[in-house]
């Protein structure tokens, strides 16, 4: 089984081939190019190096959100344009649960922070000691709150996410229980987690055509917000 990952959901590009449980190529940028100019030639390139025909995947797993709402467009409409042009069926990945994934094996509980501006957060709370268990699922909160949470259930906690260095400060200051944050080469998202764990749902049949493919943003785009009234 070939999949192919994507995954723009933050300022990181990136694109990863999983075949029959084995990573065999990943191309990830975290740099300051807007994925429109990134994605496509990385895919090229990533394809070119593996010697692979795109009509040989039998799936395309997309890093469906939360994040940003134009990385997510631009993530989904590249996704859903090979989806229609190969016929391969897509794979909705919550972004939160693939960061999630690629700390597997961790102990205690995974907590994925990524910045929604205005001390807001994307999150979720998950153990991956054993398997991907979500114990808090994909959600929006302010910072304090999340220090409370996490508080409350008493578990030792480790963070990853570009959340982390802009809230690291607050957390440091208001989080009571034990807690460690990942290193560089594990702290952000990347396709391979994407691809790993579209394999997972290929095979239990969890697809979508690309027709139905939509992302999910959890929060209205800004502009939205503010011409409604809403300034948090």
């Amino acid at each position: 089984m070939k999949i192919l990952g994507i995954e723009s959901s933050s300022l990181v590009a990136s694109v990863a081939v999983v075949t029959d449980g084995v990573l065999t190529g990943e191309y990830t940028m975290n740099h300051k190019k807007t994925h429109s100019q990134t994605l496509l030639p990385m895919l090229d390139e990533l394809v070119k190096l593996l010697e692979l025909e795109l009509d040989q995947l039998d799936g395309i797993a997309v890093s469906a959100g939360p994040g940003s709402f134009t990385g997510l467009r631009i993530g989904s409409a590249t996704a859903k344009g090979l989806g229609l042009a190969l016929k391969k069926p897509l794979l909705h990945i919550p972004t939160l649960d693939a960061m999630a994934y690629g700390l597997w094996g961790a102990a205690g509980l995974v907590c994925p922070i990524m910045d929604a501006r205005r001390s807001q957060v994307y999150t979720g709370f998950y153990h991956v000691e054993e398997e991907l268990q979500a114990v808090k699922g994909p959600c929006a909160m302010g910072v304090d709150q999340l220090a409370e949470e996490l508080d409350h259930i008493g578990e030792r906690v480790l963070f990853l996410g570009d959340g982390v260095p802009v809230y690291k400060e607050a957390l440091e200051k208001s989080l009571k229980v034990p807690h460690a944050y990942a290193p560089a080469q594990c702290s952000r998202q990347r396709a391979a987690s994407v691809a790993a764990l579209g394999e997972i749902y290929m095979a239990r049949g969890w697809t979508e055509t690309a027709a139905e493919h939509k992302p999910e943003y959890l929060r209205k785009p800004q502009a939205e917000r503010e011409r409604e009234g809403d300034r948090s």
